[in-house]
């Protein structure tokens, strides 16, 4: 359920105002924000955890609030008995904590994909935090049709994203320009600061980044052990398949959005016959790959848009891990 307090004016209070003031259910004013779900007692200042964002409402994508149910929000059909229909989803891959407007409350921020049935997909920025001991929808807002989040970060009292957006002659299935965007959260919401371009994206943006397999096949989450790590070096990449090493070249493909992985080889040690399937499946998929993409500060190699099978999704690593953490000021992505 979601609450809309009315806002009262300035006031002292006495017991018998006070009664009459929640009768007309207003609350003092840096409580007045959209919410839902009852949370914890003694967690007013901690931020909403992933998990109790999956069952949040939030306002500011549809002229109506949503709810999700499990991470999901699907509406009606567009057409009675269609198979279209608008859908809302929480993207599990970006979350960051920090007091975003100094009340002593720290915030979480996440990212929504929004898409109403056709090939777009609307990305949106979300705050969210505990008032009045609910989780309350701070501000919704549009960050773009198909823009890939490559980074996120926290610095002071802003949101700062690093996208890929598509940029003049660009489809906007495969988006190339880079570009820097920051928010503050203010009484009205989330407010935009600043855009920046900052170029085109090739695959010398990715050169000295370091990544670990988390997802293998479709949302299979890969094993914490044996790690499988991928190193793009210059026009090289190496890493760990689980147990031997491998290494390769790589150099971007034709097409915006396309890879390609050549001369690749690898170690010939000897493990367990479960790692050693995992790394056969692994190295056929790399092999396989053809294009990329972020999401949420993750990197995405496919066979292709429609790839399942080969689908290997990346956790971004610092071997000092300054970008491993998700909250106050440090970074997801790269």
């Amino acid at each position: 359920m979601t609450l809309l307090h009315r806002r009262c004016p300035t006031m002292v209070l006495g017991a018998t105002v006070v009664a009459a003031v929640l009768a007309l259910g207003c609350a003092p004013a840096e409580d007045q924000h959209r919410s839902n779900g009852q949370a914890e007692p003694g967690l007013a200042t901690t931020a909403p955890t992933i998990e109790e964002l999956s069952t949040a409402t939030f306002e500011g994508i549809f002229n109506h609030p949503i709810t999700l149910v499990d991470g999901s929000w699907r509406g009606q059909p567009a057409v009675e008995g269609g198979a279209s229909r608008p859908t809302v989803d929480l993207v599990p891959d970006l979350y960051l904590t920090g007091d975003l407007d100094g009340d002593g409350r720290k915030e979480a921020i996440v990212l929504l994909a929004e898409s109403s049935g056709g090939s777009g997909t609307r990305l949106y920025l979300a705050a969210a935090a505990r008032l009045n001991g609910q989780i309350s929808d701070r501000g919704t807002v549009l960050i773009g049709d198909r823009v890939q989040v490559r980074a996120a970060r926290l610095d002071g009292d802003r949101i700062i994203l690093d996208l890929l957006q598509a940029g003049p002659g660009d489809a906007l299935c495969c988006p190339t320009q880079k570009a820097r965007k920051s928010w503050k959260l203010e009484q009205e919401g989330l407010t935009p600061q600043a855009t920046e371009v900052t170029g085109t994206f090739t695959l010398a943006d990715l050169d000295g980044s370091n990544w670990r397999l988390a997802e293998i096949g479709k949302s299979e989450p890969a094993p914490p052990q044996p790690e499988i790590s991928l190193r793009f070096e210059g026009d090289k990449v190496v890493g760990n398949a689980g147990c031997n090493r491998y290494f390769g070249g790589v150099t971007d493909g034709e097409t915006a959005g396309s890879i390609v992985f050549s001369a690749m080889g690898a170690t010939r040690m000897a493990c367990p016959e479960k790692v050693m399937t995992l790394e056969s499946r692994y190295l056929g998929a790399l092999a396989e790959t053809s294009h990329f993409q972020f999401s949420g500060g993750q990197l995405v190699l496919t066979g292709g848009p429609e790839s399942v099978s080969s689908r290997l999704v990346f956790k971004p690593f610092d071997p000092e891990p300054s970008m491993a953490a998700a909250s106050d000021g440090e970074t997801i992505g790269y």
